[in-house]
């Protein structure tokens, strides 16, 4: 009994949290309100789903709260983490296609295995190594971009001004030393559904 009502503080908490719209408040991870090119109503109904899915997957498993991440940008929900078995990750999945308003669902969670310190290390290296390629490079909104890396495999999601950002990110990625593979979503702006009056 305790237990369900901890989890119904937390799933109220998360809810009913906002997500600011003043120049120093963050959407989401690494999209900074300021400079994200999505109108605020996607932005706040973005907010809203990405809250819904969190409530849902922690619903089925308290698990979950550290192990699976969601992102959503515009309407597209993005999912990485791990999880033990196969099935967990076709379950996620269901949860997300199910939320009202989404329009696509990327699942790129992976089924755990032995923790590996050497590869762990490699990872985190690569993630830096290109977070501070984006940073250093002028022609890229840095700030745009969530980036995950898993046994090499460099994820990246965000929104692109411009098709020329999306291949210049795309390629800084490629031209770090070990990736074996760098899976992009990013949106392009153009993209970006129309808000409806």
């Amino acid at each position: 009994m305790r237990n369900r009502f901890l989890l119904i503080i937390l799933l109220s908490f998360i809810l009913t949290s906002c997500a600011g719209v003043s120049s120093k408040g963050l959407f989401g991870t690494g999209v900074s309100v300021a400079l994200d090119p999505r109108t605020v109503g996607t932005q706040i109904d973005d907010s809203i789903m990405q809250k819904t899915i969190s409530a849902k997957i922690l619903a089925k498993d308290k698990k979950y709260l550290i192990s699976v991440k969601t992102k959503v940008l515009d309407g597209r929900i993005f999912i990485t983490g791990k999880v033990d078995r196969p099935e967990e990750k076709l379950i996620i999945t269901k949860l997300a296609w199910e939320t009202k308003g989404a329009r696509s669902v990327r699942n790129d969670i992976k089924i755990k295995e032995q923790f590996n310190l050497k590869q762990s290390a490699k990872d985190i290296l690569i993630t830096s190594q290109l977070r501070t390629s984006l940073i250093v490079n002028k022609n890229i909104k840095a700030t745009n971009y969530q980036i995950d890396t898993y046994k090499n495999k460099i994820y990246i999601y965000g929104i692109a001004l411009t098709s020329e950002e999306k291949d210049l990110v795309i390629s800084e990625a490629t031209e770090i030393l070990d990736v074996k593979d760098v899976i992009a979503s990013i949106i392009l702006v153009e993209d970006l559904r129309i808000q409806r009056e």
